[in-house]
């Protein structure tokens, strides 16, 4: 599974906004510092706010000293909805989508498909249960996370 940029950008902004939430009374973030804060294009930003408005994940606060809140407690919206609501799909391949299936003529034969679809319920699962507040209360990933020896003779990882 890759996330497109804009589900990047959303999920950026987003912790952005939960952060802002936790310090206390919140006071809009206007869109040139949440586009500043999270280096992303702001005219690419303000789309997107406008499509977290509509699912009514944020609120937006008009005038000079406006911007964008929290439309919902963080509590209440998890990574697994932002990134449907943006990239439709979880699923690594199309033959265990539910919502972008694509017949193969190997179905009925393929085993590899298990771990596929295992790998699907498993990556929906941990979403779908990672509230904003859950994973805004984590520390960020290090380097050496990422480098992991035990996994560095996987190659695309």
């Amino acid at each position: 599974m890759k996330l497109s940029m804009k589900t990047d950008y959303a999920l950026r902004a987003m912790f952005t906004l939960v952060e802002q939430h936790q310090h206390g009374p919140s006071t809009p973030i206007p869109i040139r510092e949440l586009a500043r804060r999270n280096d992303v294009p702001k005219r690419f930003l303000e789309q997107i706010m406008l499509d977290l408005k509509g699912k009514g994940w944020v609120k937006s606060v008009p005038g000079r000293d406006g911007g964008y809140l929290l439309g919902k407690k963080p509590e209440e919206i998890t990574m697994g909805q932002i990134v449907r609501h943006f990239d439709g799909i979880i699923a690594p391949i199309g033959c265990v989508s539910v919502s972008d299936t694509m017949r193969c003529s190997q179905e009925p034969l393929c085993r590899f498909r298990r771990v596929l679809l295992e790998i699907r319920n498993f990556t929906a699962r941990l979403m779908d249960r990672s509230t904003l507040a859950a994973v805004a209360a984590g520390k960020p990933v290090t380097r050496e996370e990422v480098f992991s020896e035990e996994l560095i003779g996987g190659a695309g990882i």
